[in-house]
């Protein structure tokens, strides 16, 4: 290192410890949340808004250097760690986020993305209210299956090639958003990132199904009636419709090998909820269990199979490219670090930088107020990615899954609800939402702005979640 670089490491370092100093906060477990200020939490704020913000306010630089981005937001957590606590410290804490929570949530998305990007729906429907209806429905149930970017990646082209004949075809993409890429993903912890990383942290894997199917249900038929009303008024509005400009095809469905493996990856993480060998191994101070590794092991044999047993000219109809998943990758990267500081002061609780926000969702008897747990996770949700949302609000629930899932299935019903309800509120409030308007606008479908599809969304959705509110969470 020449004296010039050493001069502005030193500086660097030297800005970085005046920026996040405070009195020693590294406890044998990681980060005391007590000791913290809340300038350790900017990292985070900034990545979250460059996501946000960066696609809308410089597509271009965005979508190039997205990657180097999201390093630089991580590098302002993991430098000023270095030189305030050590190396070794540093790289304990970034390992334990990685072997536990951000490796087992990126190898099961790119296991269902692979999958779900060979299963191919071919043929061509004709795009009536009962039938768009019914695609809709099965997307909805399919959500929770194979994941809401899985259905959504299956069923938008078949749905966009159903009504590609259609003048008023808009409002079809717009709910398929609400129901398919959004609300449908809400019974199990495959259906939206969430609620895996929820498992993650110890919340079984059938509690979201025991617990939301009721405001799950109550949604998904209440939008799916209104958009049967609408799609029918519409359909006799447009009198004679145009011919099909694609031709008629025997419907089938191909790459069902695919299915099978989306199954073997369902059940690898049910057996990873369910199986407690007492088997772990330590490295760097953290514990691995033998069922997670498993677990991670069949995500792996997963893609690859999918990827030697899918025929290429099944992908190439899907539209399959890597690209959304290697940006998920690259932006979750440093999501995960820079969220750990964060963590570290929700767990502080009232001790904590972010006591006043504790106070936010707390009633004055102590109790947790589950209305304003569902509507702050749901507003940061719409504008932020719901997944380190729910970990935030999770963790501000008390963070203890055992705890959380009994005496306070209430307030985590209402955090999974808010996070992966109200991700339909924006484009980018779920990852699916944005990759569907991209589909949907190279189909040749004249799809609302960012804001106009907030009309929709607020026309429509936010009464539906007020409904919701009255009628299920107390």
């Amino acid at each position: 290192m020449t004296a010039e670089e050493l001069r502005v490491t030193k500086f660097i370092s030297a800005l970085c410890v005046g920026l996040f100093c405070a009195s020693p906060a590294f406890a044998a477990e990681g980060l005391d949340g007590a000791k913290l200020s809340a300038l350790w939490a900017l990292p985070f704020a900034g990545m979250l808004l460059s996501i946000a913000l960066g696609p809308l306010l410089f597509a271009d630089i965005w979508h190039h250097h997205y990657g180097k981005i999201a390093a630089l937001w991580a590098a302002l957590i993991i430098v000023p760690l270095a030189a305030l606590y050590g190396f070794d410290a540093t790289a304990h804490v970034v390992f334990h986020t990685a072997a536990l929570e951000y490796v087992p949530f990126i190898l099961m998305l790119t296991a269902l993305f692979t999958a779900a990007g060979g299963l191919v729906l071919r043929g061509n429907l004709h795009g009536a209210p009962l039938l768009n209806t019914g695609l809709l429905a099965l997307g909805t149930v399919l959500a929770s299956v194979i994941g809401t970017t899985g259905a959504s990646m299956v069923l938008i082209r078949p749905l966009l090639r159903a009504n590609d004949n259609r003048r008023h075809n808009v409002h079809v993409v717009v709910f398929f958003i609400f129901l398919v890429s959004n609300i449908g993903g809400s019974l199990t912890p495959i259906g939206d990132p969430p609620l895996f990383l929820g498992f993650l942290r110890g919340v079984s894997f059938g509690w979201t199904l025991t617990h939301l199917w009721p405001e799950t249900l109550f949604a998904s038929a209440t939008l799916l009636a209104l958009f049967f009303a609408i799609d029918t008024w519409l359909y006799a509005k447009e009198g004679v419709v145009a011919p099909d400009p694609t031709p008629d095809s025997k419907l089938a469905v191909t790459g069902l090998v695919n299915l099978a493996l989306i199954g073997v990856a369902i059940g690898a993480v049910i057996m990873s909820g369910i199986w407690k060998p007492g088997l772990s191994f330590e490295i760097y101070g953290t514990k691995l269990e033998l069922q997670n590794l498993l677990r991670e092991a069949v995500m792996i044999g997963v893609t690859l199979a999918s990827l030697a047993l899918t025929k290429r000219a099944d992908r190439e109809l899907n539209g399959f490219e890597w690209g959304p998943i290697e940006e998920v990758a690259k932006l979750f990267a440093a999501i995960f670090i820079t969220i750990v500081p964060v963590m570290a002061m929700l767990a502080a609780s009232k001790n904590g930088a972010f006591a006043p926000l504790v106070a936010l969702v707390t009633q004055t008897n102590g109790a947790p107020d589950n209305v304003a747990f569902f509507w702050l996770t749901g507003a940061l949700s719409s504008f932020l990615d719901n997944a380190p949302t729910y970990l935030v609000f999770f963790e501000l629930a008390g963070g203890d899954p055992s705890h959380l899932m009994t005496d306070m299935a209430m307030t985590l019903a209402a955090v999974s609800l808010g996070a992966v309800f109200m991700g339909a509120n924006t484009y980018i409030g779920n990852a699916p939402n944005f990759m569907v308007y991209a589909i949907a606008r190279r189909a040749g479908v004249n799809m609302p702005s960012f804001f106009g599809y907030m009309l929709w969304s607020g026309g429509i959705l936010i009464p539906l979640f007020l409904a919701v509110t009255f009628l299920f969470i107390r």
